[in-house]
């Protein structure tokens, strides 16, 4: 009867100990692919930082030409009107010496 006996309890303990080192082989493996998910995670994180660093260049580059975009057509229309004060007084300039002469003999 020791014989029946022992048979049902190694298979038990024999179950048992597959059941673990099964259970051991899938915590091995969670580990693992937790550890790739972590490294994966790191590496993305770094490359987002790097493209919003970048992005972030960029921005301040736009912004900066942006500035002297605005810089350059405030001058420029500071110019456009100062030339049209030139070319007022070029007229006034080209009336009065057209008128210049008559002036002249109107006074002598």
């Amino acid at each position: 009867m020791d014989e029946q006996y022992q048979d049902p309890a190694q298979q038990y303990f024999s179950d048992q100990t597959t059941r673990i080192k099964d259970l051991e082989e899938k915590q091995r493996l969670l580990k693992e692919r937790i550890l790739l998910i972590g490294q994966n995670l790191v590496a993305e994180r770094e490359e987002t930082f790097e493209d919003i660093q970048e992005m972030k260049k960029t921005i301040l580059k736009l912004k900066e030409e942006n500035l002297r975009m605005k810089e350059f057509l405030q001058r420029m229309s500071e110019q456009i009107s100062e030339l049209a004060r030139r070319e007022e007084l070029l007229i006034l300039k080209r009336q009065f010496d057209m008128l210049e002469p008559h002036l002249k003999h109107e006074s002598s």
